[in-house]
């Protein structure tokens, strides 16, 4: 699948947590229908048999409806899932030819200063994801990043930048400004009673703050 930025508009994040007796693919389709761009299969604490199991859950889902599909962590398993693309945290990047290991894969790359994320860009990546923007329960020992460090990443280079980190659709809108592509959503998209209104709430304000970043370099 051909990468766009676009993609990263609402970029959904797997998490089980908070299922409440639904699959996974129940809930990443209303997710989907609310206006999920993208979706990323997440799963930290499960072996490669049963993360594989959940991307062959879900990968049917996400290509029904022509919305890319990654893996999180690892090329083997993005390959192995039938994915279109994978996401590696700076500590999973296998080396400095992780684009010819990538292949044709999308390649997402987490960064947190404008040294990683211009390391990130020379290693190829299509887009960055950076955060953690606000307070997050996925990632005990995030950084938190101001809007002007988030400024500068995202001026620093020329991909695309999705933001992550306590994402939610009362501080979305506090990241206009700072040059982001999208959002990507754990909690307030997985943990909602209703995941497809929770998505149709975050995707129109995530397509507001795009656009009034665009009229104001317009401007």
């Amino acid at each position: 699948m051909k990468f766009d930025a676009k993609m990263l508009t609402l970029y959904a994040v797997t998490d089980r947590s908070w299922l409440h007796g639904r699959t996974l693919a129940e809930v990443v389709e209303e997710v989907i229908l609310g206006g999920a761009t993208m979706v990323q299969l997440r799963e930290k604490d499960k072996t490669p048999d049963e993360i594989l199991a959940s991307a062959r859950e879900i990968a049917p889902v996400c290509k029904k409806y022509g919305v890319p599909f990654i893996m999180n962590d690892s090329i083997e398993l993005a390959r192995a899932a039938g994915a279109d693309g994978v996401h590696l945290g700076q500590s999973d990047v296998p080396g400095d030819n992780v684009r010819e290991l990538a292949g044709d894969l999308i390649l997402g790359l987490s960064a947190n200063t404008v040294e990683s994320a211009k390391r990130a860009q020379a290693l190829g990546a299509d887009y960055l994801g950076v955060g953690a923007v606000f307070g997050t329960t996925t990632k005990h020992d995030a950084r938190h990043l101001s809007p002007k460090a988030l400024r500068e990443i995202t001026s620093a280079v020329d991909v695309p930048v999705v933001a992550i980190g306590g994402i939610s659709a009362d501080n979305i809108l506090q990241l206009t400004g700072c040059g982001m592509q999208g959002a990507a959503v754990v909690s307030a998209l997985f943990a909602q009673e209703d995941p497809r209104q929770a998505a149709r709430d975050l995707r129109d304000k995530a397509e507001r703050m795009r656009q009034e970043d665009t009229d104001n370099e317009n401007n």
